[in-house]
């Protein structure tokens, strides 16, 4: 058995470059692919009690449907929750050497921060809202319960504590 997920939480490092792919797939359409780095950041104190903080960059590829959400709402800045695998893509560039580069391939994206720093959490047709409050509840009415004997007809319980 073996497991390849990552989930990250971080901010879009630029825009994100959408392509699409050359090739016949379903329906005759062409593959559309995003391409964007991520950055994820951890903070702690060191040993003399400084506060630091390292950051991480990760390559994120999206595709298809995910390539559309990314096209449309994500730019650098955005804030994102993703979840996907590591993927290795191996090629040779035009000097004949092979390369190779590490990424991470979304398979879930979702939009975080503020409603104001995301236009995809707010349909601009119809601004923001509040619902009305609801009506009070009616004040429920006394009930009068027999209580209950949970003792057994013996009058003792065999429980050992």
């Amino acid at each position: 058995m073996s497991l390849n997920k990552v989930m990250l939480i971080g901010n879009v490092g630029k825009d994100p470059e959408v392509r699409y792919l050359e090739g016949n797939n379903a329906g005759g359409q062409q593959a559309k692919v995003a391409r964007f780095p991520l950055a994820t950041s951890e903070r702690y104190r060191d040993r003399s009690g400084e506060t630091r903080e390292n950051t991480e960059w990760h390559n994120i590829s999206c595709w298809r449907n995910n390539a559309d959400v990314v096209e449309r709402f994500v730019k650098k800045g955005t804030q994102l929750y993703i979840e996907g695998r590591i993927r290795t893509r191996q090629w040779t560039d035009q000097t004949g050497n092979k390369r190779y580069q590490t990424e991470i391939e979304a398979d879930t994206i979702q939009l975080l921060g503020r409603r104001d720093e995301n236009p995809a959490q707010m349909p601009a047709s119809r601004p923001y809202q509040a619902a009305p409050a609801p009506a009070p509840a009616p004040a429920p009415a006394a009930v009068q319960e027999a209580p209950i004997d949970l003792m057994p007809e013996g009058g003792s319980d065999d429980l050992p504590f």
